[in-house]
């Protein structure tokens, strides 16, 4: 594994300059990069939330007082409400994250059932 180069780039009066970073200013670095490591979890988990939204927000509509919410519909919204509780780990969460090559959501609980 290489060593980590710290330099700060600096603007001063219209002129970039390039210096060694202070010991202070590579441990403030070591812990923004650890911080965001470590929230990794929360990020993915606030993706799926806010999929989850979408996907729930695109068939609202059905819950209309003068439509009829089909079954398969009704038990697929409770799949998406119960994602949060029902995967914890981050290695679910890259499961349910993961991308087709077209950028579309891969995973089957994403698709709104037809029947």
């Amino acid at each position: 594994m290489s060593e980590l180069i710290y330099k700060k780039i600096e603007w001063n009066n219209g002129v970039v300059t390039e210096r060694d970073m202070t010991a202070d200013e590579k441990a403030e670095v070591d812990a923004r990069e650890t911080a965001w490591a470590n929230a990794s979890a929360s990020r993915k988990l606030t993706e799926i939330k806010n999929v989850r939204k979408q996907k729930l927000e695109a068939t609202d509509y059905m819950a209309n007082s003068d439509v009829t919410m089909p079954d398969y519909i009704k038990t697929w919204r409770q799949t998406l409400r119960d994602l949060p509780q029902n995967n914890t780990t981050e290695s679910q969460y890259d499961t349910l994250l993961e991308r087709n090559a077209d950028g579309s959501l891969k995973n089957s609980v994403w698709t709104q059932p037809t029947s």
